[in-house]
Protein backbone atom coordinates (compact mmCIF):
# COMPACT_ATOMS: atom_id res chain seq x y z
CA UNK A 1 0.00 0.00 0.00
CA UNK A 2 2.82 2.29 0.91
CA UNK A 3 4.52 2.00 -2.55
CA UNK A 4 1.01 2.63 -4.46
CA UNK A 5 0.44 5.88 -2.30
CA UNK A 6 3.95 6.60 -3.83
CA UNK A 7 3.83 5.50 -7.15
CA UNK A 8 0.06 6.74 -8.25
CA UNK A 9 0.34 10.31 -7.50
CA UNK A 10 3.80 10.12 -9.30
CA UNK A 11 2.46 8.49 -12.21
CA UNK A 12 -0.39 11.03 -12.15
CA UNK A 13 2.16 13.76 -12.20
CA UNK A 14 3.77 12.42 -14.96
CA UNK A 15 1.17 12.56 -17.35
CA UNK A 16 0.35 16.08 -16.39
CA UNK A 17 4.10 17.04 -16.90
CA UNK A 18 4.55 15.24 -20.38
CA UNK A 19 1.00 16.59 -21.75
CA UNK A 20 3.11 19.98 -23.17
CA UNK A 21 6.17 18.16 -24.41
CA UNK A 22 3.72 15.56 -26.29
CA UNK A 23 2.11 18.61 -27.70
CA UNK A 24 4.76 19.91 -29.31
CA UNK A 25 6.61 17.08 -30.07
CA UNK A 26 3.54 15.46 -32.15
CA UNK A 27 3.37 19.30 -34.04
CA UNK A 28 7.19 18.47 -34.67
CA UNK A 29 6.92 15.59 -36.01
CA UNK A 30 4.43 16.33 -38.50
CA UNK A 31 6.47 19.63 -39.32
CA UNK A 32 9.89 17.03 -39.66
CA UNK A 33 7.95 14.79 -41.73
CA UNK A 34 7.60 17.20 -44.10
CA UNK A 35 11.37 18.09 -44.32
CA UNK A 36 10.89 21.35 -41.66
CA UNK A 37 13.63 21.91 -38.85
CA UNK A 38 11.93 24.18 -36.94
CA UNK A 39 14.14 25.43 -33.74
CA UNK A 40 11.86 27.90 -32.53
CA UNK A 41 9.38 25.77 -30.35
CA UNK A 42 10.70 27.16 -26.80
CA UNK A 43 9.82 30.60 -28.47
CA UNK A 44 5.96 29.39 -29.58
CA UNK A 45 5.37 27.83 -26.52
CA UNK A 46 6.30 30.98 -24.13
CA UNK A 47 3.94 32.80 -26.63
CA UNK A 48 1.17 30.22 -26.71
CA UNK A 49 1.86 30.49 -22.98
CA UNK A 50 1.51 34.23 -22.72
CA UNK A 51 -1.60 34.65 -25.44
CA UNK A 52 -3.75 31.83 -23.81
CA UNK A 53 -2.98 33.49 -20.11
CA UNK A 54 -3.63 36.90 -21.46
CA UNK A 55 -6.79 36.02 -23.00
CA UNK A 56 -8.25 33.72 -20.06
CA UNK A 57 -7.30 36.87 -17.85
CA UNK A 58 -9.55 39.42 -20.92
CA UNK A 59 -12.12 37.10 -21.52
CA UNK A 60 -12.64 34.50 -18.60
CA UNK A 61 -12.76 31.85 -21.57
CA UNK A 62 -10.43 29.16 -21.26
CA UNK A 63 -11.67 27.72 -24.28
CA UNK A 64 -11.26 30.98 -26.40
CA UNK A 65 -7.95 31.54 -24.43
CA UNK A 66 -6.64 27.99 -25.89
CA UNK A 67 -7.64 28.83 -29.66
CA UNK A 68 -6.05 32.23 -28.97
CA UNK A 69 -2.73 30.36 -27.97
CA UNK A 70 -2.91 27.77 -31.12
CA UNK A 71 -3.53 30.59 -33.41
CA UNK A 72 -0.72 32.73 -31.75
CA UNK A 73 1.89 29.39 -32.01
CA UNK A 74 0.28 28.52 -35.62
CA UNK A 75 0.98 32.35 -36.88
CA UNK A 76 5.09 32.26 -35.78
CA UNK A 77 4.96 28.77 -37.26
CA UNK A 78 3.91 30.59 -40.49
CA UNK A 79 6.54 33.41 -40.56
CA UNK A 80 8.90 30.21 -39.58
CA UNK A 81 7.06 28.30 -43.18
CA UNK A 82 8.21 31.93 -45.13
CA UNK A 83 11.07 32.52 -44.04
CA UNK A 84 12.37 28.60 -44.67
CA UNK A 85 10.48 27.86 -48.16
CA UNK A 86 9.37 31.56 -49.38
CA UNK A 87 12.41 32.93 -48.69
CA UNK A 88 14.93 29.74 -48.65
CA UNK A 89 16.37 30.78 -45.55
CA UNK A 90 18.93 29.03 -43.32
CA UNK A 91 16.12 26.69 -41.24
CA UNK A 92 18.24 26.36 -38.02
CA UNK A 93 18.90 30.17 -38.39
CA UNK A 94 14.81 31.19 -38.87
CA UNK A 95 13.98 28.69 -35.68
CA UNK A 96 16.90 30.24 -33.46
CA UNK A 97 15.76 33.32 -34.07
CA UNK A 98 11.64 32.56 -33.36
CA UNK A 99 13.29 31.06 -30.09
CA UNK A 100 15.00 34.49 -28.97
CA UNK A 101 12.20 36.67 -30.42
CA UNK A 102 9.41 35.02 -28.43
CA UNK A 103 12.18 34.76 -25.12
CA UNK A 104 12.14 38.09 -25.30
CA UNK A 105 8.27 39.27 -26.29
CA UNK A 106 7.09 37.40 -23.61
CA UNK A 107 9.57 38.70 -21.17
CA UNK A 108 8.51 42.08 -22.02
CA UNK A 109 5.20 41.76 -22.33
CA UNK A 110 4.10 39.56 -19.52
CA UNK A 111 6.19 41.42 -16.51
CA UNK A 112 3.05 43.13 -15.54
CA UNK A 113 1.10 39.81 -14.96
CA UNK A 114 4.14 37.98 -13.62
CA UNK A 115 2.49 35.87 -10.52
CA UNK A 116 -1.37 36.58 -11.55
CA UNK A 117 -3.68 33.55 -11.74
CA UNK A 118 -5.65 33.19 -14.87
CA UNK A 119 -9.06 30.92 -15.16
CA UNK A 120 -7.72 28.25 -16.09
CA UNK A 121 -8.72 24.41 -17.02
CA UNK A 122 -10.65 22.12 -14.05
CA UNK A 123 -9.41 18.72 -14.11
CA UNK A 124 -12.56 16.74 -14.93
CA UNK A 125 -12.80 12.86 -13.43
CA UNK A 126 -14.26 10.68 -16.34
CA UNK A 127 -17.52 8.74 -14.51
CA UNK A 128 -16.67 4.98 -14.15
CA UNK A 129 -12.78 5.35 -15.63
CA UNK A 130 -11.49 7.24 -12.88
CA UNK A 131 -12.78 4.48 -10.34
CA UNK A 132 -10.73 1.84 -11.73
CA UNK A 133 -7.82 0.90 -9.43
CA UNK A 134 -4.52 2.78 -10.33
CA UNK A 135 -5.35 3.39 -13.83
CA UNK A 136 -8.20 5.62 -12.98
CA UNK A 137 -6.39 8.32 -11.02
CA UNK A 138 -3.63 8.07 -13.53
CA UNK A 139 -4.72 8.23 -16.99
CA UNK A 140 -8.54 9.16 -16.25
CA UNK A 141 -8.57 11.95 -13.62
CA UNK A 142 -7.20 15.47 -15.61
CA UNK A 143 -7.92 18.15 -17.49
CA UNK A 144 -9.61 18.31 -21.30
CA UNK A 145 -6.38 19.11 -22.71
CA UNK A 146 -4.98 15.87 -21.41
CA UNK A 147 -7.55 14.15 -22.62
CA UNK A 148 -7.48 15.67 -25.89
CA UNK A 149 -3.40 14.39 -26.27
CA UNK A 150 -4.46 11.29 -25.46
CA UNK A 151 -6.83 11.29 -28.68
CA UNK A 152 -3.93 13.38 -30.94
CA UNK A 153 -1.42 10.63 -30.85
CA UNK A 154 -3.45 7.93 -32.81
CA UNK A 155 -4.35 10.39 -34.85
CA UNK A 156 -1.70 11.60 -35.80
CA UNK A 157 -0.05 8.48 -36.71
CA UNK A 158 -3.13 7.72 -38.47
CA UNK A 159 -2.90 10.38 -40.32
CA UNK A 160 0.88 10.10 -41.45
CA UNK A 161 0.63 6.03 -42.17
CA UNK A 162 -2.55 5.50 -43.23
CA UNK A 163 -3.71 8.42 -45.28
CA UNK A 164 -2.92 9.80 -48.72
CA UNK A 165 -1.95 13.31 -46.71
CA UNK A 166 0.35 11.45 -44.55
CA UNK A 167 2.06 9.60 -47.90
CA UNK A 168 2.22 13.20 -49.21
CA UNK A 169 3.58 14.34 -46.17
CA UNK A 170 6.40 12.01 -45.49
CA UNK A 171 7.15 11.99 -49.34
CA UNK A 172 7.62 15.93 -49.45
CA UNK A 173 9.65 15.04 -46.52
CA UNK A 174 11.92 12.21 -48.10
CA UNK A 175 12.20 13.30 -51.76
CA UNK A 176 10.73 16.85 -52.56
CA UNK A 177 11.73 16.61 -56.41
CA UNK A 178 9.68 13.31 -56.56
CA UNK A 179 6.89 14.34 -54.86
CA UNK A 180 6.49 17.51 -57.09
CA UNK A 181 6.88 14.94 -59.85
CA UNK A 182 3.61 13.52 -59.21
CA UNK A 183 1.80 16.26 -58.46
CA UNK A 184 1.98 16.86 -54.94
CA UNK A 185 2.72 20.82 -53.78
CA UNK A 186 5.81 20.98 -51.53
CA UNK A 187 5.31 24.30 -50.74
CA UNK A 188 1.64 23.92 -49.47
CA UNK A 189 2.75 20.58 -47.59
CA UNK A 190 4.67 22.19 -45.40
CA UNK A 191 3.43 25.56 -44.76
CA UNK A 192 0.48 23.14 -43.32
CA UNK A 193 2.73 21.32 -41.49
CA UNK A 194 4.57 24.13 -40.03
CA UNK A 195 1.78 25.89 -39.20
CA UNK A 196 0.41 22.40 -36.86
CA UNK A 197 4.00 22.75 -35.49
CA UNK A 198 3.75 26.20 -34.24
CA UNK A 199 0.18 25.87 -33.31
CA UNK A 200 0.93 22.45 -31.44
CA UNK A 201 3.89 24.47 -29.70
CA UNK A 202 1.71 27.24 -28.74
CA UNK A 203 -0.70 24.69 -27.16
CA UNK A 204 1.80 23.09 -24.91
CA UNK A 205 2.36 26.73 -24.12
CA UNK A 206 -1.56 26.97 -23.37
CA UNK A 207 -1.36 23.79 -21.45
CA UNK A 208 1.83 24.99 -18.57
CA UNK A 209 -0.07 28.68 -18.25
CA UNK A 210 -3.80 27.29 -18.06
CA UNK A 211 -3.90 23.94 -16.44
CA UNK A 212 -0.37 22.56 -15.16
CA UNK A 213 0.00 26.23 -13.23
CA UNK A 214 -3.35 28.67 -14.06
CA UNK A 215 -0.23 31.38 -13.72
CA UNK A 216 1.85 33.53 -16.15
CA UNK A 217 6.01 33.07 -14.80
CA UNK A 218 8.90 34.36 -17.44
CA UNK A 219 10.55 31.97 -19.38
CA UNK A 220 7.98 29.04 -18.04
CA UNK A 221 8.63 26.60 -20.73
CA UNK A 222 11.83 25.66 -19.16
CA UNK A 223 13.50 24.32 -21.78
CA UNK A 224 10.38 21.49 -22.59
CA UNK A 225 10.85 22.71 -26.45
CA UNK A 226 14.31 21.76 -26.73
CA UNK A 227 13.31 18.14 -24.96
CA UNK A 228 10.86 17.72 -27.61
CA UNK A 229 13.09 18.13 -30.61
CA UNK A 230 14.82 15.89 -28.59
CA UNK A 231 11.93 13.61 -27.95
CA UNK A 232 11.53 13.07 -31.55
CA UNK A 233 14.46 11.95 -32.42
CA UNK A 234 14.13 8.69 -29.47
CA UNK A 235 10.38 8.88 -30.89
CA UNK A 236 12.07 7.89 -35.07
CA UNK A 237 9.49 10.15 -36.04
CA UNK A 238 6.89 8.22 -34.84
CA UNK A 239 3.64 9.66 -32.81
CA UNK A 240 3.22 6.42 -30.80
CA UNK A 241 6.95 6.17 -29.16
CA UNK A 242 6.49 10.16 -28.52
CA UNK A 243 3.88 9.34 -26.00
CA UNK A 244 6.49 7.10 -24.09
CA UNK A 245 9.18 9.58 -24.07
CA UNK A 246 7.13 11.77 -23.18
CA UNK A 247 5.82 10.49 -19.83
CA UNK A 248 9.25 9.20 -19.28
CA UNK A 249 10.09 12.80 -19.18
CA UNK A 250 7.21 13.46 -17.12
CA UNK A 251 7.99 10.93 -14.53
CA UNK A 252 11.59 12.09 -14.02
CA UNK A 253 10.07 15.71 -13.76
CA UNK A 254 7.40 14.75 -11.19
CA UNK A 255 9.46 12.15 -9.69
CA UNK A 256 12.05 14.94 -8.84
CA UNK A 257 9.08 17.22 -7.67
CA UNK A 258 7.84 14.27 -5.37
CA UNK A 259 11.52 13.80 -3.83
CA UNK A 260 12.20 17.30 -3.11
CA UNK A 261 8.62 17.69 -1.56
CA UNK A 262 9.90 14.58 0.93
CA UNK A 263 12.60 16.11 2.05
CA UNK A 264 15.49 13.85 0.17
CA UNK A 265 18.80 14.25 1.58
CA UNK A 266 19.77 15.07 -1.96
CA UNK A 267 20.32 18.66 -3.42
CA UNK A 268 17.68 20.00 -5.11
CA UNK A 269 19.77 21.12 -8.29
CA UNK A 270 20.62 17.52 -8.56
CA UNK A 271 17.13 16.59 -8.78
CA UNK A 272 15.98 18.99 -10.57
CA UNK A 273 18.83 17.71 -13.74
CA UNK A 274 17.38 14.19 -14.00
CA UNK A 275 15.25 15.07 -16.86
CA UNK A 276 17.66 17.03 -18.95
CA UNK A 277 20.37 14.56 -17.93
CA UNK A 278 17.25 11.96 -19.35
CA UNK A 279 17.04 13.82 -22.39
CA UNK A 280 21.60 14.07 -23.01
CA UNK A 281 20.76 10.46 -22.38
CA UNK A 282 17.71 9.73 -25.27
CA UNK A 283 20.20 11.89 -27.73
CA UNK A 284 22.29 9.73 -27.45
CA UNK A 285 21.05 6.27 -27.50
CA UNK A 286 18.86 7.95 -30.54
CA UNK A 287 22.11 8.85 -32.39
CA UNK A 288 23.95 5.60 -31.88
CA UNK A 289 25.02 3.64 -34.59
CA UNK A 290 22.41 0.54 -33.99
CA UNK A 291 19.36 3.10 -33.74
CA UNK A 292 20.16 4.89 -36.75
CA UNK A 293 20.39 2.19 -38.67
CA UNK A 294 16.77 1.26 -38.18
CA UNK A 295 15.77 4.68 -37.72
CA UNK A 296 16.86 7.60 -39.88
CA UNK A 297 15.46 11.22 -40.19
CA UNK A 298 13.34 12.12 -43.16
CA UNK A 299 16.02 12.61 -46.25
CA UNK A 300 15.36 16.29 -47.21
CA UNK A 301 15.05 17.45 -43.53
CA UNK A 302 16.52 21.12 -43.30
CA UNK A 303 16.94 21.04 -47.02
CA UNK A 304 15.47 23.85 -48.92
CA UNK A 305 13.51 23.02 -52.53
CA UNK A 306 12.61 24.80 -55.61
CA UNK A 307 11.26 23.52 -58.46
CA UNK A 308 13.57 25.73 -60.61
CA UNK A 309 16.21 23.36 -59.06
CA UNK A 310 15.21 19.76 -60.36
CA UNK A 311 17.04 18.62 -63.27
Amino acid sequence: MEFLDFIVPVLAAAVRSGTPILFVTIGEIYAERSGILNLGLEGMMLVGALAGFGAANFTGSPALAILIALLAGGLLGIVHAFVCIGLRAEQIVSGLALTLFGTGLTGFLGRSMVGQTASGVSPIKIPGLSQIPILGPVFFSHDVLVYLSYLLVPVAWFVLYRTRLGLAIRSVGESPEAADASGVSVSGIRYGCTFVGGAFAGLGGAYLSLAYTSLWMEQMSGGRGWIALALVIFAGWNPLKALLGSYLFGGLDSLSLYLQARGTQVSPHLLMMLPYVFTVLVLWFATSRVVKARVSAPAALGLAYAREEKH
